[in-house]
C-alpha cells in the first residue's frame, strides 16, 4: 500500500506538471508573467518528482544508503534546490497577485523581469542549499549492521550531513525552517489575506443592464477567494508535519527507540504528504483556472481524436482576423470583450458578425465528434497554485485581471 501511494503521487506529479509545461509553452497567449512563474513551479515540481520521490521511496524501503558519495551529494543538492525553488516561486506568485489586485495602478512586471526573477529564485535556492551539499557524505554506521536471509551481516552506510559540530546542524535546520517554511508561509498568508479583503470590498452596485455580468463576476470572485484560501491552507498543512519532525529530531533529544519510531513510521508519511503537494498543483490549476482546464481537455482530446486534430488548428489562433473554416464556429464569452491584459489592453476583440457565438466552445455544424476547446482568456485570470513538496535525504532532503468590479 505504501509503494502504491508513492507510485500514484509520482504519476500525478509527472503527468500533471508536464501538461502544465506543455500548455504554457505551446500557447503563446498563455506566456504571461504569472504563467511563467507557474511554469517554473511545474518545472521544480517535476524535479521533485524525478529526484525526490524515487530516492526517498528507496531510502524508506531499503535499510541504509545503496548509492555512492557523489550521488549522495548531487541528490541532496537537487532535491533541496527543487523544493526551495518551488517555495520561492509560490511567494513570487503571491507577490504578483498582490501587486495586480491590491495595487492595480503600480507598474506591472514585464516578461523579462519575470524571467530575471526566476533566475534569482534558482540562484537563491542554490545558495541556501550549498552547506547541505558540502556536508552531505556517505558514512559507515559503526554500531549498526544489515543481516540478510542467510544471517550474513553487512556494514550499514547512510547519507547524512556530517557537520563539524552538532550545534551547527541545529543552526542550519533553523535557517532552513525560517527561510523555506516560516517566512514564505507568513508572506503568502498576509498577501492572500489582503487580496481576499480587497475582493470582498470590490463589489459595488451594478449599473442598469449589468446584473448578469455582476452575477458572473461575483461567481468568479468566490472561486478566486476559495482558491487563495486553499493555496495557503494546503501549503501550511503539507509542510507542517515534515518541519515538525525535523525540529523534533534536532531539538528533541530523542532516545534510540523514539528515533526508530519516528524514522520508520512518521517520516515516510510526512514525506508522502509533502510530495502530494507537488502532485496536487496541476489538479488545482485545472479546477480553478479555465485556461488550464481547457488545455488539459484539449491535450486529452488530441490523444483520443488524432484524426480530427487538423480540423481545429485554425480555431486556436488568437487573432480575430484569422481565417476560420466554415465548419468551425468559435464563441467568445461576453466577459472577454475589451479585457485588459498584463501587456496592455486586449486586442482580441471579436468583430460583430464574424463568428457564431455558442457557449464559449468550438462547435461543429456537421460530423459530431471530438472537438477541441479553445484556450480563451476568461475575465478572471488567476493563475497559480499551492504549496510544495519535500525532499528525501535531509528529510527536507502574472497578473490577475479585474473585469468591471473585481480585476484591474
Amino acid at each position: 500500500m505504501f509503494i502504491v501511494a508513492y507510485v500514484l503521487i509520482f504519476l500525478l506529479c509527472m503527468v500533471g506538471n508536464a501538461l502544465v509545461c506543455l500548455i504554457v509553452l505551446k500557447n503563446r497567449h498563455m506566456r504571461t508573467v504569472t504563467n511563467m512563474f507557474i511554469l517554473n513551479l511545474a518545472v521544480s515540481d517535476l524535479l521533485v518528482g524525478i529526484f525526490c520521490m524515487p530516492t526517498t521511496l528507496v531510502d524508506n524501503l531499503i535499510t541504509g544508503w545503496p548509492f555512492d558519495n557523489a550521488t549522495c551529494k548531487m541528490s541532496g543538492l537537487v532535491q533541496g534546490m527543487s523544493v526551495s525553488a518551488s517555495v520561492f516561486t509560490l511567494v513570487a506568485i503571491a507577490v504578483e497577485r498582490f501587486r495586480c489586485i491590491v495595487h492595480p495602478f503600480r507598474e506591472k512586471l514585464t516578461l523579462r523581469k519575470a524571467l530575471i526573477t526566476i533566475a534569482v529564485i534558482w540562484a537563491l535556492a542554490l545558495l541556501i542549499m550549498c552547506p547541505s551539499a558540502v556536508t552531505l557524505t556517505v558514512t559507515r554506521e559503526e554500531h549498526h549492521f544489515m543481516v540478510d536471509a542467510q544471517n550474513r551481516s553487512y556494514p550499514l552506510y547512510s547519507c547524512w550531513e556530517a557537520w563539524p559540530e552538532k550545534g551547527m546542524r541545529k543552526v542550519y535546520t533553523t535557517v532552513l525552517f525560517s527561510h523555506i517554511y516560516l517566512a514564505p508561509l507568513a508572506l503568502i498568508v498576509v498577501m492572500y489575506a489582503r487580496i481576499v479583503r480587497k475582493l470582498c470590498k470590490a463589489a459595488g452596485p451594478a449599473r442598469p443592464g449589468e446584473e448578469v455580468d455582476s452575477g458572473r463576476v461575483a461567481q468568479r470572485k468566490a472561486r478566486v477567494v476559495h482558491m487563495l484560501v486553499l493555496v495557503a491552507l494546503f501549503f501550511t498543512l503539507s509542510w507542517l508535519p515534515l518541519w515538525a519532525l525535523l525540529l523534533l529530531i534536532d531539538y528533541g533529544q530523542l532516545g534510540e527507540p523514539q528515533l526508530h519510531l519516528v524514522s520508520v513510521y512518521a517520516f515516510p508519511f510526512a514525506h508522502w504528504l509533502a510530495f502530494f503537494n507537488s502532485s496536487a498543483n496541476p489538479i488545482i490549476y485545472g479546477y480553478f483556472n479555465e485556461n488550464f482546464r481547457r488545455g488539459f481537455q484539449a491535450a486529452f482530446r488530441a490523444q483520443l481524436c488524432p484524426q480530427q486534430r487538423g480540423n481545429h488548428k485554425v480555431a486556436y489562433s488568437g487573432r480575430p482576423g484569422g481565417l476560420l473554416r466554415k465548419r468551425v464556429f468559435v464563441e467568445v464569452q461576453p466577459s472577454d470583450f475589451g479585457l485588459p491584459s498584463e501587456s496592455g489592453p486586449s486586442t482580441g476583440v471579436p468583430r460583430p458578425g464574424r463568428w457564431l457565438l455558442r457557449n464559449g466552445r468550438v462547435a461543429h455544424q456537421e460530423d459530431p465528434g471530438c472537438s477541441h476547446l479553445p484556450l480563451t482568456t476568461p475575465a478572471w485570470d488567476i493563475r497559480g497554485g499551492p504549496g510544495r513538496a519535500g525532499p528525501g535525504l535531509r528529510v527536507l532532503t502574472g497578473c490577475a485581471h479585474e473585469s468591471s468590479l473585481v480585476w484591474s
